[in-house]
């Protein structure tokens, strides 16, 4: 069968003839994009963008009526040692509420003593206010309340002022998402510069990956924008494409660059070289690109908005690069030629060493290769031990004294709430929508639901009833039993949409009642995720599988990425689960275990990693078939691919577990779990699974590697390899190898 057209070639050689069309035209996107984007805006989700479920249907209402409830907030007096009956006490209180109005920003301001909220020790009294103005902007906007409390705090001794609430905790969580993304930017670059600089050993080589990923990241960016205004995007968004940008970014340039190095190290002319590593790494940043981004498309199958975001922004972020360096970088490669090794560095730089086909293996692959079923069988059993923790995972959407640090203020402050003023930070939010909601059957069923809610137990006082009669609806808002988020509170939500409500609100049939609230959406936010599961790990699964197939020729491979990637990703999910969960090494990370996973992050770091592990997967495979395609035998073709992409495999891994480590070290708690998982997963991929489990299971396999079905012949048949000129003898070459393992016998 003749083999099919390779376009990286293509590509790669189209960019070398039209060097200054190609980069002319990157910067020209480049820029372009940067101002579309800017000019448009980012447009972030709405709150009832986030819902799903019952409780997505209740912020839909309102949105559908044009009702917006004022963002709720909370003044906690607290005082250890006074109680609510001193008058120092109250005067802390009636300070704090005349600073609160003061400020012109508050409305319906509740006196605790008049509203009943005071703890039963007397300790704490809980002052009850909303934001005036648009609730989706008062995040912007409270900060002159936060100010004028803090100025009421400090005229007190002995008593606290702490303030939380809808609006000052999106601000909080705002405040260390800029401080957190501002962080990862200026310290995630110069950590992928010093390894490059190790990789290489010269400045220049070093800067372009890096240059060429921070433009990708740009420019995806201000594509982002532009696609935001049809799928609107959640603030985490840029500091995820950010992180896989880099990641993939520099390391698909790594694969270019290295390979076009060793071809000249061989004996190559300029022009050839940059042939073969088009025709050969550029096709593997193809169809690992392809891949990711297949993967990232699994996202839409969540039937969550703030899924499809990161899946356009990821898919968005992943093609730029591959088309970058497929075009741009060949061209700046041509234009360099040899050059591209100035900036030498002392003390890393030594004579390049070419792989050749019958190399004896170092010790770790000899190993290996010599006793495969041992290393496939302790490497299996290290992965599932790893992997064992989650078994036992809990998933949960995290609050937001969970998101933030422990020693935050206004973290301390809402769990100070929750433990004294169980269910008043987060009430159930009933949205009750009747034909006439001022009629006696209207108010009737109000009153009836309040007895009934009350009677149960599972409802506590005080339960608020806020009219809106031109739009007949009436929202109730009804603190439930327990702290808001524990089983208690879960069994009550439950009695309540079971049971109360369809006694007492929705007797009439034409009558609406969704619940709302944050436990609300965060227990249709879970099940809403774990019933996605299924279909999009099928889908990641199955186009996996037929990229693979289609790759390769050979379903044997394409199952074999299959597990050797869910192995990885099962250890990736025990690490979490034993660090975050259940405290494990938490301190090791700068945290303190918050109990659970956050709910979005298993389906998320699954779908990130299958599309990761298949960089490594295609790059490594791919150089076991160029030799095989030589008529090498199976052992020494896998012995062969792995020890010539073995050092940019642990070089290009090692970038992305840096990436990803600084992620680790941010303050937001998503933002750890994520970098955690992320990190370990690529750590064990690029290491134990590429150096000890894929060529122990190839080698166990043998031929049957790369059996073919019959009646799958049709398939087109891929060259992995560069076909026109025979092999250069192999000679040594001056241009520098720097310290990239891939040149050093194991």
């Amino acid at each position: 069968m003749a083999r099919q057209r390779n376009l990286a070639a293509s590509l790669g050689a189209w960019s070398a003839r039209h060097r200054k069309t190609a980069l002319f035209g990157w910067l020209f996107a480049v820029i372009a994009l940067t101002v579309l984007g800017g000019l448009a805006g980012q447009k972030s989700l709405t709150e009832a963008d986030y819902g799903t479920g019952e409780s997505g249907r209740a912020a839909r209402v309102l949105v559908d009526a044009g009702i917006k409830t004022p963002a709720p907030e909370m003044v906690l007096v607290h005082s250890g040692e006074l109680t609510a009956d001193d008058p120092a006490f109250k005067k802390a209180v009636a300070d704090a509420i005349t600073a609160v109005d003061g400020t012109g920003l508050a409305q319906s301001i509740g006196d605790p003593y008049n509203t009943g909220a005071v703890s039963e020790d007397k300790h704490d009294a809980l002052v009850q206010f909303a934001v005036k103005g648009d609730p989706d902007t008062a995040a912007d906007r409270i900060q002159p309340l936060v100010d004028a409390l803090a100025k009421a705090d400090e005229a007190h001794t002995g008593v606290t002022l702490g303030q939380y609430g809808a609006a000052s905790g999106l601000k909080g969580i705002n405040d260390s998402l800029g401080e957190d993304f501002t962080r990862a930017e200026f310290t995630a670059v110069p950590v992928a510069l010093g390894i490059l600089l190790v990789v290489f050993g010269a400045l220049l080589s070093a800067v372009l990956p890096l240059i060429l990923a921070i433009t990708a990241c740009v420019a995806a960016m201000g594509l982002l924008a532009l696609s935001s205004q049809l799928v609107p995007v959640d603030s985490m968004t840029s500091s995820v494409l950010l992180l896989m940008g880099l990641a993939v970014g520099v390391d698909y340039c790594l694969f270019y660059i290295r390979r076009e190095r060793e071809e000249r190290a061989a004996g190559r002319d300029k022009e050839t070289a940059l042939r073969i590593a088009a025709a050969t790494s550029g096709r593997s940043v193809l169809i690992s690109g392809l891949t990711v981004a297949v993967a990232m498309a699994g996202m839409f199958l969540s039937g969550l908005t703030v899924f499809e975001g990161f899946a356009i922004a990821t898919i968005e972020v992943v093609l730029i690069a591959v088309l970058g360096s497929m075009t741009v970088l060949p061209a700046v490669m041509a234009m360099l030629g040899d050059r591209i090794e100035a900036g030498r560095i002392p003390g890393l730089r030594r004579k390049a060493r070419v792989r050749t086909m019958g190399e004896k293996p170092g010790r770790l692959l000899g190993a290996v290769l010599k006793a495969p079923a041992l290393f496939a069988v302790l490497g299996v059993a290290f992965l599932l031990a790893l992997a064992a923790p989650a078994l036992s995972m809990k998933t949960e959407k995290l609050g937001f004294d969970q998101l933030l640090p422990a020693d935050n203020v206004t973290a301390q402050t809402a769990q100070r709430i929750e433990k004294v003023f169980p269910g008043a930070p987060a009430p159930a939010q009933i949205v009750f929508k009747t034909g006439d909601v001022g009629s006696a059957e209207a108010t009737g069923a109000i009153d009836e639901f309040k007895k009934q809610a009350l009677a149960s137990g599972h409802v506590k006082n005080p339960i608020e009833v806020t009219v809106h009669k031109d739009e007949n609806i009436a929202v109730i808002n009804a603190p439930l039993a327990g702290d808001g988020r524990n089983a208690t509170s879960v069994r009550a939500l439950q009695q309540l949409r079971d049971d109360i409500i369809p006694a007492t609100l929705k007797q009439d049939a034409a009558n609406q009642a969704p619940v709302g609230g944050d436990l609300a959406f965060s227990t249709d936010y879970n099940d809403q995720l774990k019933s996605s599961i299924v279909p999009v790990f099928a889908f990641v699964m199955g186009i996996s599988f037929l990229l693979m197939l289609l790759c390769f020729r050979s379903p044997v491979i394409a199952i074999t990425s299959i597990v050797l990637n869910l192995l990885s990703v099962a250890a990736a999910y025990g690490v979490m689960t034993a660090v975050f969960q259940k405290g494990w090494g938490d301190e090791l990370v700068g945290t303190t275990a918050v109990g659970a996973v956050e709910s979005w992050m298993p389906l998320f770091v699954f779908v990130v990693l299958f599309g990761l592990s298949m960089d490594y997967h295609v790059f490594v495979v791919s150089r076991i078939r160029e030799a095989y395609d030589q008529g090498v035998d199976n052992r020494a073709a896998v012995a062969h691919g792995i020890r010539s992409t073995a050092g940019v495999v642990t070089s290009a891994g090692l970038i992305m577990v840096a990436v990803f480590a600084v992620f680790g070290t941010l303050s937001m708690q998503d933002f750890k779990q994520l970098g955690v998982g992320l990190a370990v997963a690529v750590l064990l991929d690029a290491t134990l699974v590429r150096a000890v489990l894929l060529p122990a299971v190839m080698a166990l396999l043998g031929r049957s590697n790369w059996w073919l079905p019959g009646w799958l012949k049709w398939l087109p048949q891929l060259s992995h390899g560069e076909e026109q000129p025979a092999p250069a003898p192999a000679r040594e070459h001056t241009v520098p190898a720097a310290a990239d393992p891939t040149l050093a016998r194991r």
